[in-house]
């Protein structure tokens, strides 16, 4: 019977310590999930503030890309101005020689 006694007293002793260090695991483990929280979450503010800047860099690129092709054809419209301006002039000195208005 006494050694039924002590091996119960044992074995509270032994649970008893096992359950000391398993409150103490946890409590580790808990400031580890803390930590691993704040990281995850300051990752996601990271993240998304990294998508906002990329986004932002999209938008001015395409607005970029919009005024390159808004003065490629403006230039285009200035040069074909130029180009009918010239044809017209050089009619008009042709139209003149023909008519008779040569300079004596």
């Amino acid at each position: 019977m006494w050694k039924q006694i002590y091996r119960w007293v044992a074995q509270i002793l032994l649970l008893s310590r096992d359950t000391r260090q398993n409150r103490l695991d946890i409590e580790e483990m808990r400031e580890e999930l803390s930590q691993l929280t704040g990281t995850v979450e300051k990752l996601l503010s990271d993240t998304q503030r990294i998508q906002e800047k990329f986004d932002h860099v999209q938008a001015l690129e395409a607005s970029e890309r919009e005024k390159m092709v808004l003065r490629l054809e403006n230039e285009m419209l200035r040069f074909e101005r130029r180009l009918l301006a010239d044809d017209r002039y050089k009619g008009r000195l042709d139209g003149s020689s023909a008519g008779g208005f040569e300079a004596s």
